[in-house]
């Protein structure tokens, strides 16, 4: 046996004990993490999510360094390749460079030795990897982020052992290695576990809280919208005998203006009782094509004024068929076609693109708008949420309210600045 191993084998309770603790101080930010993610909901600091994930990582990468198990020349086992490697799949190529930089001047100071060049080349070539598979990665499974997680870091070491039988001149045990390789995948797996239940449960909350805004607003509405509708009818009424007489042309002006106020009124009354009713009362056989070419005849005029071109991509050649209610699944369509052409206002295209396959028919409603940040997108739907100065929110509360309640779904993607796409789907009917 050689020296090696007898440094080794002597040491083996060591590196366990080392690998352990390494193995804590991944567990531990994760848990600071869920604190803050029940905090945010009570004191509304969602924009510092971001930073406290990338400090949290950098916690977790800085204390596996500082406790780490040497092997001698330079040489140290430690875990920091765990929330290195899961701070950029879920924080993205941003956050990656900095946890990247932070790795390097931290492992700098700890010594500038053979193993610092090691790390810097094989954690640079992860993170470039890291960065490209990020992007697809946040929107997987988690059957599949269990799996691409694991893969990562074992060929992320399998990529150090090369670099250290290469340039470090060392042939390491195969129990040493292997011990080292197990604990890193199952620290991964956990850590991917654990950051998983912390979304879901942080998207629980969230979904909660927006049932129970909307379960009032619901009761409120369906409690004082007739008894508002009923004078404000007798009003209008009044109004317009009066815009009947021989008046004056500036008291004509404000009753015409009286008038178009009350019809606003009424029209937001109109809103509130469809979200307190979203489940169509007589369902029927729809097509989808023919009520997406009605929005664009309605819109088109709309959309003129406004310097915006509305594009339908091959939606006339698509034959599908939804069982829903045709005024409301309009209704639905016309608002979020509304708010994407009044969002451009220096003009441009709007697609609506129509697709579809044996199970599900899908809307895309495109614009050129000035897109929304993932906190807005989130809090679409909400009751008086809503982008625009003078909106009241209630017209895409209500369409996702009647969308959801023909049974279809909505997802929302944007960039700030840039565009905007709404992905709506339904259940096909034969």
């Amino acid at each position: 046996m050689s020296n090696f191993d007898k440094r080794f084998g002597a040491n083996m309770e060591l590196l366990t004990k080392d690998l352990l603790i390494n193995f804590l101080f991944i567990i531990l930010p994760l848990f600071l993490l869920q604190l803050f993610y029940s905090l945010r909901f009570v004191y509304k600091i969602d924009k510092l999510k971001d930073i406290l994930f990338t400090i949290l990582s950098m916690l977790s990468i800085g204390l596996c360094m500082v406790f780490p198990f040497s092997i001698g020349d330079g040489l140290v086992f430690d875990l920091r390749r765990v929330p290195f490697i899961l701070g950029v799949l879920y924080g993205g190529p941003r956050i990656g460079m900095l946890l990247l930089a932070f790795l390097i001047v931290t492992r700098g100071l700890i010594g500038i030795d053979i193993g610092l060049y090691i790390s810097m080349l094989s954690f640079t070539a992860s993170t470039i990897f890291l960065s490209i598979v990020s992007k697809y990665y946040i929107k997987m499974t988690l059957n599949k982020k269990l799996v691409t997680s694991g893969l990562l870091v074992a060929v992320s070491i399998q990529l150090t052992y090369l670099l250290i039988t290469k340039f470090a001149l060392l042939e390491l045990p195969t129990y040493i290695w292997f011990q080292y390789f197990a604990v890193n995948i199952i620290a991964t797996l956990m850590g991917t576990f654990l950051i998983e239940i912390i979304r879901i449960n942080a998207d629980l909350i969230e979904k909660l809280m927006k049932a129970e805004k909307l379960k009032i607003v619901s009761h409120l509405a369906a409690s004082i919208s007739h008894e508002v509708r009923n004078p404000l009818t007798t009003c209008k009424g009044f109004l317009q005998l009066s815009h009947q007489e021989e008046t004056s042309p500036h008291l004509k002006n404000y009753i015409g203006t009286a008038i178009q106020e009350l019809d606003r009124a009424s029209n937001i009354i109109n809103d509130y009782l469809t979200f307190a009713k979203p489940a169509p009362e007589t369902m029927e056989k729809i097509s989808v094509c023919v009520e997406v070419q009605n929005v664009v005849n309605i819109l088109t005029p709309l959309a003129n004024m406004s310097n915006v071109q509305l594009k339908t991509s091959k939606v006339e050649f698509i034959e599908c068929y939804i069982l829903g209610n045709q005024r409301r699944l309009q209704q639905s369509l016309i608002n979020i076609v509304k708010n994407g052409i009044e969002s451009m206002h220096a003009g441009g295209e709007l697609e609506i693109n129509l697709s579809s396959d044996y199970s599900a028919v899908r809307i895309e409603i495109r614009d050129e708008g000035k897109g929304m940040s993932q906190h807005q997108i989130n809090r679409l739907g909400e009751p008086y949420f809503t982008t625009k100065e003078n909106g009241t929110g209630l017209g895409m509360m209500v369409s996702f309210s009647l969308i959801k309640g023909m049974g279809g779904q909505v997802n929302v993607d944007s960039e700030v600045g840039k565009w905007t796409s709404f992905s709506i789907e339904f259940p096909v009917v034969q």
